[in-house]
């Protein structure tokens, strides 16, 4: 039993964990807009393929609903990137989400090097600190640089 199976059954005997399991557009459709991610959302079906390729999806249900995902990109062997974690607003604050990023890392715990990309919210980088991740503007030690290219988006 991994680590999630055993968290979930602690935080609430209704939340169901699954990995890897078919998803049904619309539950997908659902969670991505509750946390407002329309660049997914607005696109189904580009989102279905996304999640379907992605190295692994852990997921939390409740009442049959999608309340939860972590999902991963990886070799398998030097780098696994955490894309997505996301739980809907109403279930924060309950460990769904460290239950979720615990599972990412049990799975990719063989990799060197786990990256990820995420918003300057003060609670999403405290959230990612407090799992052991490192924000590359503070080093000073290693210098490291993490370069982007988003295709038809502005960055500057």
């Amino acid at each position: 039993m991994c680590f999630a199976e055993r968290f979930m059954s602690v935080l609430s005997p209704e939340l169901v964990w699954k990995q890897d399991v078919p998803l049904p557009a619309s539950e997908l459709v659902s969670l991505y807009a509750s946390v407002g991610w329309t660049a997914y959302s607005e696109a189904p079906e580009r989102l279905a393929a996304a999640v379907r390729n992605s190295t692994y999806v852990g997921t939390a249900w409740e009442d049959g609903r999608l309340i939860g995902l972590v999902r991963g990109v990886s070799d398998d062997v030097s780098i696994a990137f955490l894309q997505d974690l996301l739980v809907r607003p109403e279930h924060r604050r309950r460990g769904v989400g460290r239950t979720l990023m615990q599972a990412f890392m049990e799975r990719f715990e063989h990799v060197r090097q786990k990256a990820l990309f995420t918003e300057e919210g003060p609670a999403q980088l405290r959230f990612y600190e407090r799992a052991g991740f490192t924000n590359t503007k503070h080093l000073r030690k290693t210098r490291l640089n993490c370069f982007v290219r988003y295709e038809g988006v502005e960055l500057d």
